[in-house]
């Protein structure tokens, strides 16, 4: 019997000039012209994107006639970290269709952010649909199918109308047929593809025609950053400093990124810890030819020790 391959090192935990630990996955990136350019660990075995499927979530919502643009579009696409500026525009989104927040099936939660969670609590906030950081992508579902007539009750069936156009989606964009299904934190329809399927259809979205669902979603989510991710958040960042940069991270590590000319990237850390997406996205970016004072801002991870910084989280390829 085969044994699996172990995936290369993404990532060491550097405390004090010591190694004390190391993050593990696998990262593709895909050349102008599509091909790839480089691949370290299995880029072909599938993974579950979480939340960088949201892009063609919402190009779903699109494709089935509900008529999003600028702010609202972006937040269909969010993993909002729960501002008021967010928690606003959901309430906005579901009013202006006759929905109330507890229509929306995704689970009650705090803001995202650790800094809004914190100023949220103190207002005496509490856990809520609204805050929970997919409630602009069930809002747009909703929206949707209140639009189209169907059912609201069951709108996160993979049966239901709306979750069978969007897996056609992303099997059209990744170029390939979805390997599993499974159910995502907020509830809805979680469909894997491989690595190398993410980059290319983040690939797809930034290459697509203007006027299509794919483009609108892709010009939606650049301009206006902010209702994508947060104020404080490397999506926005990214998106605001490189021109024409689409970005989407997910749960459990996952990062994909498209640059204009077709330059792609996608990446998952196996043992699903966020404190290296950073280093890995910045060293990622920087061999596909970005220069951009921005990656080192993502990329700075620091270890502390008495309140200080002794160490650092670094890319290791």
């Amino acid at each position: 019997m085969s044994v699996p391959a172990i995936p290369p090192v993404l990532a060491e935990v550097v405390r004090s000039g010591f190694v004390e630990g190391r993050h593990r996955g696998s990262l593709v990136l895909l050349a102008a012209d599509g091909s790839v350019e480089l691949a370290l660990g299995d880029v072909t075995a599938p993974v579950f994107p979480r939340s960088s499927n949201k892009p063609m979530q919402a190009a779903g919502v699109l494709r089935a006639g509900l008529d999003l643009g600028g702010e609202r579009l972006a937040l269909a696409a969010a993993s909002h970290s729960g501002e008021p500026f967010h928690r606003d525009l959901v309430l906005k989104m579901l009013a202006e269709h006759g929905l109330r927040p507890e229509q929306l099936q995704c689970p009650e939660d705090l803001p995202l952010d650790p800094v809004e969670a914190e100023t949220y609590l103190a207002a005496g906030g509490v856990r809520d649909r609204v805050t929970m950081n997919c409630s602009g992508k069930h809002a747009a579902m909703l929206a949707v199918c209140v639009q189209r007539d169907w059912p609201l009750e069951s709108y996160l069936d993979p049966a239901h109308p709306l979750q069978q156009l969007i897996r056609s989606v992303v099997e059209e964009a990744a170029g390939e047929r979805v390997a599993a299904l499974g159910t995502d934190g907020c509830g809805a329809p979680l469909m894997a593809v491989t690595l190398t399927g993410l980059a290319r259809a983040f690939r797809s979205f930034v290459l697509a025609a203007p006027g299509t669902a794919e483009r609108r979603v892709a010009d939606a989510m650049r301009a206006r950053p902010e209702y994508v991710a947060g104020t404080r958040r490397p999506d926005t960042w990214l998106m605001r400093e490189v021109p024409g940069a689409l970005s989407k991270m997910g749960a459990e590590a996952v990062q994909a990124v498209a640059l204009p000319d077709g330059r792609a990237l996608a990446f998952k850390i196996d043992d699903g810890s966020v404190r290296a997406l950073g280093p890995v996205l910045s060293r990622a970016l920087a061999l596909l030819g970005v220069d951009a004072p921005v990656l080192s801002r993502i990329g700075h991870a620091p270890l502390l020790g008495a309140g200080r910084e002794v160490g650092e989280i670094r890319a290791a390829f």
